[in-house]
């Protein structure tokens, strides 16, 4: 087996590199097999800063074509198909065909279910902050 490396008279170094390199491969293996939950595929959505855009300007203008989503975003069709794409995965989005234009509809059930995820750690971080306002208000003082 040739892993493009050739076994020198360090045979420790060889077995390190055996390995790791079997690792990876069952890494991948892993990673190819594993499947996004809708949770993830939200998350992965909701991730770009142009997807995020997109979602408030189907809030404030539902119903815009294809062609009209991308120029506020100087991007090519192309680019905002793809996009668009990332979105429809998650659930996020909806498109209609009339015709020769599609209409890009906002579908906000996966927000609520990320929402009411991110709800149920919020003492977390609400206690964290409330510390730090203390301290904040302590110093001040």
């Amino acid at each position: 087996m040739n892993f493009g490396f050739e076994a020198k008279a360090d045979t420790s170094r060889y077995d390190r590199r055996l390995f790791t390199l079997r690792v990876c491969a069952q890494t991948l293996r892993y990673m190819a097999k594993y499947k996004a939950s809708d949770m993830d595929r939200t998350f992965l959505a909701l991730s770009d800063p142009t997807r995020r855009g997109v979602l408030v300007r189907l809030m404030e203008e539902s119903g815009l074509s294809v062609s009209e989503l991308p120029q506020p975003f100087s991007l090519k069709l192309p680019g905002m198909t793809k996009h668009l794409d990332v979105l429809s995965d998650a659930g996020l989005i909806t498109r209609t065909k009339s015709g020769r234009t599609v209409a890009v509809h906002l579908s906000p059930a996966p927000l609520r279910e990320a929402v009411a995820w991110l709800n149920q750690y919020e003492r977390f971080w609400t206690v964290s902050l409330d510390r730090l306002a203390a301290l904040v208000e302590g110093e001040e003082q």
